[in-house]
């Protein structure tokens, strides 16, 4: 079984809470031809009115010139890792409870399935955090591949 665990750099932003305060920060970033494979929006609680809209990644000067002509700037937290691999049934089970028996908690997770593979993010609150549930994945994918063979 085959899996990948990268560190994204996410790059945020507060926006108005109303149509289109979203689509007119991404197309900026359209426009500068940022290939965005991360794009996460939420409401702020604590300031009715507005939510954060966060993205990844960005390449390149024009595309970093344009997220701070957005009023964006790279964010330190939380710790954003994509990580994709081949699907079988149960993977999520498995991979979750291996991180929950290491002790790490998860600031937050999507995974999604798309044919054989599945692909997603995974936030943690530190970079150690996330480097232990990558050699951890890699471990959860040693076992899966002498699973199959049995």
């Amino acid at each position: 079984m085959s899996f990948k665990m990268d560190r994204i750099h996410v790059w945020a932003v507060e926006v108005k809470d109303e149509p289109g305060g979203v689509a007119s920060k991404l197309n900026r970033l359209d426009e500068a031809g940022a290939d965005l494979e991360y794009v996460y929006t939420q409401r702020l609680a604590e300031k009715p009115g507005f939510g954060v809209l966060c993205v990844a990644p960005l390449a390149g000067i024009e595309q970093t010139k344009a997220a701070k002509a957005n009023g964006m700037h790279e964010v330190p937290d939380p710790i954003v890792m994509r990580v994709e691999g081949d699907n079988t049934a149960g993977m999520a089970n498995r991979l979750k409870h291996a991180w929950a028996s290491a002790g790490l908690n998860l600031h937050g997770s999507i995974l999604t399935v798309i044919g054989s593979k599945f692909v997603g993010f995974v936030t943690f609150d530190t970079v150690e955090d996330a480097n232990k549930a990558a050699r951890i994945l890699a471990e959860v994918g040693h076992e899966n591949v002498a699973q199959t063979r049995r």
